[in-house]
């Protein structure tokens, strides 16, 4: 139903919610709220403490002074409570200034922050306390842009769920199996629950609702039927085993070996292998991945091993030769001549090539198999659903190996993987030391400087990092060009190499293999570098402008160096002063594994940064807020699991599901 025909909602407010991507009465009860104010407890801020969510009051002293930058801007007011001053800021909120007026009083509901002496709340909601007096008992919070407040909207979106009157698309039988409520009850408690153990349950069953649909769209779209075998590996166990113990001069952790278990377990059963590897960075997926390789080839078979660029493409193919020197291996990537191409081409084609590692000049038409059984796909989120389906399409029912060392959520691989057998490998080997990561201020900066000089003298290497090839405006994001130029004046003893995206592939193969080699002593590159390089010597990692990265990206690109058995380092460089911003990097800096990461990241950032900018958008973090646990998710997948199984209500189930995730077919997870 469209939002004007709710009252209180005029052309300009329409307009206004639209911005939120809120075009309709379905999208306005699904904006559940950020936080709730309890109306019962009001907190005098002197007896507050640090980083405690407090609901107080406050005299405006000051007219609100709006600063505004290129992305954002902010507000600033001072408010009195009973003698006491504090200052109230908004970051990235400048209409707050037409809604406060100097000398009334607010109730403000936020996070407290103390320096010394000095306190203040950062981005708290708030409402005209005369107005707030009305208000009893839990009240929903929600957010709100422009001339939106949140009487329009706790109004607008009551009038709304009364209008919708959602409905569940899970069967009868099975909401009642699984002591599920009444959907519309669930909406209604949410947005206006009478406590807070309502409001959580009533949220958990929405989740649960929210996730049977994804989920099974997820099923309806790719299908989900299990192929039978016809490729037949020959390779024995104890063969295996040999193959590990010569040709690797390590041991094995407990994950490779678990995963090398699953993968053989896979390739001598009935079905097809359709598996997910992840591990975080160093864990070792190429050598199991190299074992999957062996049973391939050993047995006869080809095997194709996908990555994103070319300079990984060529790290894989030096791993491949040393590993299978007995066999035929080669690489093909779009920087090969015409003649090159060719000739790889025909030799695959007669099957003269056992293994061959590429890009996506793999992928063209013209390239053809003559018995491949195996595709092994690095760093597989790179890749969209038909670029891996144009690989397997080359053999007859392949298996196929999909490998990342972008650490998914738990929560998020049982949504996109469903349909995959999943191997996590969670430890490293034993001789990795643990990376020191530290948050530099720019008055800290010189310091680090002197520090990484004498790594360097003392024969390791450095890589500095920049999130652009060029700089904004106002001079607040360093790029790789004014930092290159700035280093050979600061660094001039010292070799300095250049890296970003818009050279030419053969020129950043030249550069990637000019450092490895220790030609550069320290590389400046933009993100490129984040996927799957390995230089073990390099100890350093600098990052500028850190609080522009998203987590699971700073801790890829944190491994990029402790790649081996030397003390190795990462410095963020921030110069934000934002709580929240500070507060993030330090859940980078004091924890070291990437699953925790990434589930940090995913609840405070959703979903759109795991399927990149393609796949970001609303339709993946309609759930907001909304305060569920996780067990919901799984709740959701045994529902669907079980309909699937039973083929009950498949159509209905189908015809809503696709119609409200639509954007599905358009991920590139598989």
């Amino acid at each position: 139903m469209e939002l004007t025909k709710i009252k209180g909602i005029s052309e300009k407010r329409n307009e206004e919610l639209n911005k939120m991507e809120i075009f309709d009465t379905t999208d306005l009860i699904r904006h559940f709220p950020r936080s709730y104010l309890d109306m019962r407890f009001r907190e005098p801020l002197k007896y507050a403490y640090h980083n405690d969510m407090v609901l107080t009051v406050g005299k405006v002293l000051t007219i609100p002074v709006a600063r505004y930058f290129r992305r954002g801007g902010m507000v600033k007011i001072t408010c009195e409570q009973e003698g006491l001053m504090f200052s109230v800021i908004w970051f990235n909120q400048p209409y707050v200034a037409s809604r406060l007026k100097v000398g009334s009083e607010y109730l403000f509901f936020g996070r407290v922050r103390r320096e010394n002496d000095v306190v203040s709340m950062v981005n708290p909601s708030f409402e005209l306390l005369e107005s707030a007096f009305r208000l009893k008992g839990i009240i929903p919070q929600y957010q709100v842009k422009g001339g939106l407040t949140q009487k329009l909207m706790r109004d607008s979106i009551r009038l709304a769920v009364d209008i919708e009157k959602p409905k569940s698309i899970i069967p009868t039988d099975l909401q009642i199996k699984y002591q599920l409520s009444n959907l519309y009850s669930a909406y209604k408690n949410v947005h206006n629950p009478s406590s807070f153990e309502e409001e959580k349950v009533s949220a958990d069953r929405i989740a649960v609702e929210e996730y049977f649909s994804l989920i099974s769209a997820f099923k309806f779209i790719k299908g989900g039927k299990e192929q039978v075998r016809t490729n037949k590996y020959n390779c024995s166990e104890s063969e295996l085993l040999e193959f590990i113990v010569k040709r690797f001069p390590f041991e094995f952790t407990k994950g490779q070996k678990t995963a090398v278990n699953e993968i053989y377990s896979d390739l001598t059963g009935a079905s097809v292998m359709n598996r997910l590897m992840q591990g975080d960075v160093g864990s070792g997926k190429t050598a199991v991945a190299m074992c999957a390789s062996f049973i391939a080839v050993k047995s006869g078979y080809q095997v194709a091993f996908l990555a994103p660029t070319e300079v990984l493409a060529k790290q894989n193919y030096e791993v491949v030769r040393k590993i299978f020197p007995d066999y035929n291996t080669e690489l093909i990537t779009g920087s090969y001549t015409a003649k090159e191409k060719r000739e790889i081409k025909e030799a695959l084609k007669d099957g003269l090539i056992n293994i061959i590692v590429g890009t996506h000049a793999l992928l063209t038409e013209d390239v053809e198999f003559k018995k491949l059984s195996l595709c092994i796909c690095d760093e597989q989120q790179r890749f969209g659903v038909a670029q891996r389906s144009a690989l397997i399409n080359k053999g007859i029912a392949p298996d196929m190996l999909v490998m990342s060392a972008t650490p998914i959520p738990r929560t998020l691989s049982l949504i996109f993987y469903g349909d995959l057998d999943i191997t996590t490998i969670s430890d490293k080997p034993k001789e990795r030391i643990p990376i020191e990561t530290y948050i530099v201020p720019k008055e800290k900066y010189v310091d680090m400087i002197g520090f990484i000089k004498r790594e360097i003298d003392n024969g390791r290497q450095a890589y500095f990092v920049c999130p652009k090839i060029e700089g904004d405006e106002e001079g607040t994001i360093m790029s790789v060009t004014e930092l290159f130029e700035e280093l050979k004046e600061r660094l001039s003893d010292y070799s300095i190499g250049l890296l970003h995206g818009k050279m030419k592939d053969k020129e950043k193969n030249t550069v990637m293999q000019d450092f490895k080699d220790r030609k550069y002593s320290i590389l400046v590159s933009t993100t490129v570098i984040e996927v799957g390089v390995d230089v073990p010597n390099a100890s350093v990692m600098v990052i500028y402008n850190a609080e522009r990265f998203g987590l699971s990206q700073l801790h890829q690109l944190r491994g990029r160096v402790g790649r081996s058995d030397i003390k190795s380092y990462c410095f963020l460089l921030t110069s934000t002063k934002i709580p929240e911003s500070l507060e993030r990097l330090n859940v980078l800096k004091n924890n070291s594994d990437g699953f925790k990461i990434s589930e940090y990241d995913y609840k405070l950032r959703g979903s759109g940064d795991f399927m990149g900018n393609r796949q970001s958008g609303k339709f993946m973090n309609d759930l907001g807020s909304l305060n569920y646990d996780t067990s919901a998710i799984f709740l959701a997948k045994k529902i669907s699991d079980e309909v699937f199984e039973r083929g009950i209500a498949l159509d209905e189930i189908k015809d809503v599901a696709i119609r409200k995730y639509q954007k599905l077919k358009d991920i590139s997870l598989n």
